[in-house]
């Protein structure tokens, strides 16, 4: 093993590792890493690899492998604007041609799931890599809600996890992520999320989904939904915001994937789960009226009012309904109708009635992607509603 310090080592790096794939691994036990990197050179070669890994691991434990350290972000169940500059810069001073970047928990990434990632980065035809997990029916509901029918919507791609805790990148895309990630590291926000996808988008950088299958997901130290909804939505919401002048311009996302008859969740616990969310969405209704009617057109609360009678198995939250609840409160947030935080926690019981919907269509036999792909395809079709709400805001008052 060659353990290389950039700041002491007589021989420059760019000399020692020019064309190396730079592989960037989370601090892991030495069992678990031993193990990953098996994984990664049995799909390239290891002289082809240069493994960054936080601190500096013991050499005799890896013969053969190339290390380079660096110092270890705070661990996070998403990848930070810190990881991203950290990547950036030793690939440049490693004279990487690539990058690939893995997040916490990486070693339960099958070997599949390794090889797929892997290999997509080194064939160099793509500037982002995303991969693809498969995750069980109810899991990822966040993503599937929110975040992935938005990214389809307005930025014309269909990346189904836009936050992945996994990304390849080309040098390029390297470096427009981490001039994105300086900025929010000099403002003292190492933490922020960087929203790689729609960078990719809006510099006209290609992008690849990989499928790796399936992947423990890192949760947040505060798995709290309070917390998270308004964290990544309101992140989302902001980085759409500062991109308008790209997505307001017409355009149509990729042709839809082939879904796999993914496996049915079990129902067993339906019934209890759905009873659960509703109770949390009528209290909601009750209680929220005042704040969802800023919020929301009257059209809107009508179906609401709608919604609020109907209960157990028969609830379905109309897919267009969804859409333009979400339009609407992006709008709401880039006007700042109301405060933010405040706005985006009044969100939340709305949320939980999707995620009620979504349960009762699996539970009565409809596989599951196809129930999110049509709820992403409402948002492409509802998005002349919101681009008239965003150019002529004045023209809706509640």
């Amino acid at each position: 093993m060659a353990t290389t310090n950039p700041m002491t080592d007589p021989t420059p790096a760019l000399e020692q590792h020019a064309g190396s794939l730079l592989v960037v691994l989370p601090e892991l036990p030495a069992d678990r890493l031993r193990g990953l990197l098996t994984q990664l050179t049995t799909s390239l070669p290891a002289e082809h690899l240069l493994i960054a890994v936080p601190g500096e691991p013991a050499a005799e434990a890896f013969p053969g492998i190339r290390f380079v350290a660096f110092q270890a972000v705070l661990p996070s169940w998403t990848l930070t604007a810190s990881e991203f500059m950290n990547a950036q810069q030793l690939a440049q001073r490693n004279g990487a041609r690539g990058i690939l970047l893995l997040g916490a928990e990486a070693d339960s990434l099958t070997p599949m799931g390794v090889h797929s990632l892997l290999t997509a980065v080194d064939s160099g035809t793509a500037d982002l890599v995303v991969p693809r997990y498969d995750l069980q029916p109810r899991a990822g509901l966040l993503n599937s809600s929110i975040l992935y029918p938005l990214n389809r919507a307005l930025f014309a791609n269909r990346v189904r996890y836009p936050l992945s805790i996994d990304l390849g990148m080309s040098l390029r895309m390297g470096d427009r992520l981490s001039a994105v990630a300086q900025r929010f590291v000099s403002a003292n926000q190492g933490n922020a999320t960087i929203w790689a996808v729609s960078e990719a988008s809006v510099a006209g950088l290609t992008i690849s989904e990989a499928d790796v299958g399936t992947r423990q997901i890192p949760q947040p130290a505060d798995p709290d939904l309070n917390s998270i909804l308004p964290q990544v939505t309101g992140s989302l919401f902001s980085d759409i915001e500062a991109k308008a002048a790209f997505w307001q311009r017409a355009r149509v996302s990729a042709p839809a994937r082939r879904l796999s008859p993914a496996a049915l969740s079990s129902t067993t616990d339906a019934a209890a789960e759905v009873a659960s969310l509703l109770q949390g969405f009528r209290l909601a209704y009750t209680n929220l009226q005042e704040i969802w009617g800023i919020v929301l057109p009257p059209n809107t609360m009508l179906g609401l009012k709608r919604l609020s009678l109907v209960d157990g198995p028969a609830f379905r939250m109309p897919e267009n309904l969804w859409a333009r609840i979400v339009f609407d409160f992006l709008i709401a947030y880039r006007l700042r109708t109301l405060n933010r935080g405040h706005l985006l926690g009044a969100l939340i019981p709305l949320y939980l009635g999707w995620v009620a919907s979504h349960v009762n269509a699996i539970a009565a036999g409809e596989i599951p992607e196809r129930h999110v792909e049509s709820h992403a395809a409402a948002f492409e079709a509802e998005k002349p509603y919101l681009l008239a709400r965003w150019r002529w805001p004045d023209r809706f008052n509640p």
